[in-house]
């Protein structure tokens, strides 16, 4: 009984001398870190990241992971590294050299549990051009202007006649729920730690896919689609209803909406895939709501009361997109990102078919035509014609 004992005592110095290392190592808050997290280079360029050790006094192996797959295509391989820690730090200076256009994330991955790295990444952008890299900012602000602005028009010329017969009831109450959610989705991306934490969760190194301007447009949008509904409600609108399909729709999707919000209050769900619901609405919303104002022109035979400005504007706002869409990926050698997103691609080009048709329809097939008179009821039996003509001048006529 003594023998073992003396054995287990005569073991213990041991174990703590080999603990130690680690121990102390840990204490000292262990980090590896890389600066910048962002990088944008020419192609055949190269281009400075610095790997940051502290709190590691000891020898550590750093292997660099790579994403996508073709990241090897992209840049020149950085190999592993053996990095020596020192008590004041250790920085090491690495050059990424750029092969093809494309985005490239490079993760540095210790061996070491002990060190932290967590922040030991960068996103590499690689182009052809700086000039189109700007043009394509440029091009997207122009974008959001017009989008933004295209709401303009409509409201002006529903308050100068004092009235909305001719823009379609449906396509007014499907821009206001469409423009709501994707307020929602947007403010809770970019404001909401804990969503942003769970998209984190997913994309560890990934970036919040909405920025400062997405926020404005969405409640900007959803502030003038429900002051378009209000004229819709206090002017005059002749026998036009909202149909009990589009109710339908609305009270479906609400529905949804609803029991999705239950579902992520009691934890069924993240609140990050609820916000992704609020985004596959919009989606849906977009796909047919120009459906009805189209079967309306062609129904009426004109398109006075519905605002030929505002198309015009989403039209140039549409296009630009489209644009910017082909200008990135050109210039980022990246065609995945325009045909291997067809969602985002696909409804960009279905709202610039929509209108081109409103377009047609305007200016070709109903150019010269009177809108049918609207009979308005005075009482159950006696009904009051009104020549739909309040059209507003305009220099797009």
């Amino acid at each position: 009984m003594t023998v073992i004992t003396q054995s287990r005592k005569s073991r213990l110095p041991v174990a703590i001398c080999l603990l130690l290392p680690l121990v102390l190592t840990g204490c000292g808050g262990s980090e590896l870190t890389c600066i910048p997290h962002d990088v944008l280079v020419h192609i055949g360029g190269e281009t400075d990241v610095v790997l940051s050790l502290s709190g590691f006094n000891d020898s550590v192996e750093i292997y660099p992971l790579y994403e996508p797959a073709s990241a090897a295509e992209k840049i020149t391989n950085l190999g592993n590294l053996t990095l020596y820690g020192n008590p004041e730090g250790l920085n090491l200076s690495l050059t990424i050299h750029a092969v093809r256009g494309g985005h490239v994330t490079v993760y540095f991955n210790s061996t070491t549990p002990a060190i932290n790295d967590d922040e030991a990444y960068v996103r590499v952008t690689i182009i052809h051009s700086e000039e189109v890299f700007y043009v394509c900012i440029a091009v997207g602000w122009i974008y959001f202007v017009a989008w933004s602005v295209s709401f303009y028009p409509q409201i002006y010329e529903n308050f100068v006649r004092r009235c909305v017969v001719g823009l379609n009831l449906d396509y007014v109450v499907l821009n206001v729920l469409g423009h709501s959610v994707y307020g929602l989705f947007n403010l809770g991306l970019y404001w909401i730690p804990s969503v942003q934490l769970q998209y984190y969760e997913i994309h560890p190194m990934g970036v919040i896919p909405v920025q400062t301007n997405d926020v404005v447009f969405s409640v900007h949008a959803t502030v003038f689609s429900i002051l378009t509904a209000i004229q819709c409600i206090i002017y005059e609108r002749g026998n036009q209803k909202v149909s009990p399909y589009t109710w339908a729709f609305i009270g479906a999707s609400s529905g949804f909406i609803f029991f999705s919000t239950i579902a992520a209050v009691t934890y069924s769900i993240t609140y990050l895939s609820l916000l992704y619901y609020c985004s596959y609405v919009k989606l849906l919303v977009t796909l047919i709501k120009y459906v009805p104002q189209a079967h309306m022109n062609y129904k009426r035979q004109s398109t006075v009361g519905y605002s030929i400005g505002g198309v015009l504007l989403d039209i140039t706002g549409g296009l630009l997109s489209v644009l910017q869409m082909f200008l990135l990926a050109y210039n980022n050698d990246d065609w995945d990102s325009l045909f291997g997103d067809p969602t985002k691609f696909g409804l960009g080009l279905f709202s610039v078919m929509f209108d081109l048709l409103f377009i047609v329809q305007h200016y070709v097939l109903y150019r010269n035509n009177d809108p049918p008179p609207v009979y308005l009821p005075i009482n159950r039996d006696d009904y009051l014609p009104i020549e739909d003509d309040r059209s507003t001048p305009s220099i797009m006529a």
